[in-house]
């Protein structure tokens, strides 16, 4: 078993980074065989974003500062290589519920945590 193998979080965000990656690329109002998500679309809304948050094996978030002062322990994937994950800091705006990217990245090493929790999908600008 490779390393990578026996490494669930990376198997998870590598899902999402390739869910994240497709996105990108298909059009967001097919409505054919060849849609990008599945279920119903009411409202033709293309995410792009899968926000996540890890915690650390004593429960606690992973909070990353960003310029300066800043935290936030809301991250998206941007690549997955084994068990180390590049992610790039997310923004809350809790006036709209939307996110923003900074250009603050951090790569961490998978096993050092116990647990990811997806957020709502949303749409990030990138």
């Amino acid at each position: 078993m490779s390393n990578s193998e026996s490494c669930c979080l990376a198997k998870i965000l590598k899902v999402i980074d390739i869910l994240q990656k497709r996105q990108k690329d298909s059009d967001c109002f097919d409505l054919g065989c060849t849609k990008p998500i599945f279920g119903p679309t009411p409202n033709i809304v293309c995410y792009n974003t899968r926000p996540i948050t890890l915690y650390n094996k004593d429960n606690s978030l992973l909070t990353v500062s960003y310029d300066g002062d800043n935290t936030s322990s809301i991250f998206r994937v941007e690549d997955v290589s084994g068990c180390c994950a590049k992610l790039r800091v997310l923004i809350f705006n809790s006036d709209d519920a939307t996110y923003t990217k900074t250009n603050q990245f951090v790569t961490v090493n998978l096993k050092c945590f116990c647990a990811v929790k997806c957020l709502e999908d949303a749409v990030v600008d990138c």
